[in-house]
């Protein structure tokens, strides 16, 4: 029996061969990575450098204070740097332009606040000053709550002035609300008591949101002007509220501010309101303003 080793010759590997890409008539691909490839740009890249790269030479070095002074001799000593350019104006927005600043509505809400100016001109003016937490000051939490700024719960009265103003007799304080240890004032009130009934009535801005407007009547002047501006509301209509609708005092100083006070009555009274704090002018404006709604309100009695 014959089988497979039964060739001519034997089966001893002595012809075996390696493969061509493996035997030694080319470089290994391993080999060939750790060679870098031929290129005729080889010899710069390992020469070239970026530029000031190399320190200078110390003899350079040693001359450039010399250099310096050259530089120095020789610029123009009328020279002078360009002078800084003024910021170019503001692109417009994506609306356009932006409308100029109002300084009258500016003015109406930039906070002033000067509760020592305030209790200096009510000490000059015979007026007394209180802290707010007296027994005499404990009516004024009904005035704050029926104020039309909606005040909110802590609020409470704060550096009260009371005195007087012509023959009207004022209460002056702010409403503040509880920061840390102390209180910061946010709406300045001046309020006159009232001697007779008057129905409830506000008397505000129009540009202004009102609230807690339920039930109350708008009662127009006739006076377009005035309506333009102001918008008063009553609990009825009555004689009183057509007087101080009517009254060309009240309208020709409420037509000379920059609508940035509210008035109310409640508690008694009839208060003025500006989210302020108080301060000398303050006072005096509301002092005239509130002599003049008072007048009309008075008139019938």
């Amino acid at each position: 029996m014959s089988s497979p080793r039964d060739r001519d010759g034997a089966d001893d590997g002595s012809d075996w061969q390696e493969p061509a890409h493996l035997s030694g008539d080319e470089p290994n691909i391993a080999d060939r990575r750790k060679t870098p490839r031929d290129s005729d740009h080889t010899g710069d890249r390992e020469t070239w450098q970026p530029p000031g790269w190399d320190l200078p030479a110390a003899s350079d070095r040693d001359r450039q204070p010399d250099m310096d002074r050259d530089m120095d001799r020789d610029r123009d000593p009328s020279w002078a740097p360009p002078a800084a350019q003024a910021p170019a104006e503001r692109a417009p927005g994506l609306f356009g332009r932006r409308r100029p600043r109002d300084a009258e509505m500016d003015r109406a809400f930039t906070p002033e606040t000067d509760p020592l100016g305030a209790q200096g001109w009510a000490l000059q003016h015979g007026w007394t000053v209180s802290d707010g937490s007296g027994p005499e000051d404990a009516p004024l939490g009904e005035l704050i709550a029926s104020a039309p700024v909606r005040p909110g719960k802590e609020a409470r009265a704060a550096s009260v002035l009371r005195g007087r103003s012509g023959a009207l007799e004022l209460v002056a304080f702010d409403i503040a609300y509880p920061l840390g240890r102390g209180l910061v004032p946010k709406y300045a009130v001046t309020a006159a008591p009232l001697l007779g009934a008057v129905p409830g009535l506000r008397l505000s801005p129009a540009r202004l949101w009102r609230h807690r407007t339920g039930g109350l009547l708008p009662i127009p002047s006739g006076d377009e002007a005035f309506d333009t501006r102001w918008v008063l509301l009553a609990a009825e209509d009555g004689p009183q509220v057509r007087r101080l609708s009517q009254d060309p005092a009240v309208h020709g100083l409420l037509l000379g501010t920059d609508d940035g006070d509210e008035f109310w009555t409640g508690a008694g009274h009839v208060a003025a309101v500006r989210p302020d704090g108080h301060r000398p002018q303050l006072l005096e404006h509301h002092a005239r303003l509130l002599t003049a709604i008072v007048g009309a309100l008075a008139a019938g009695y």
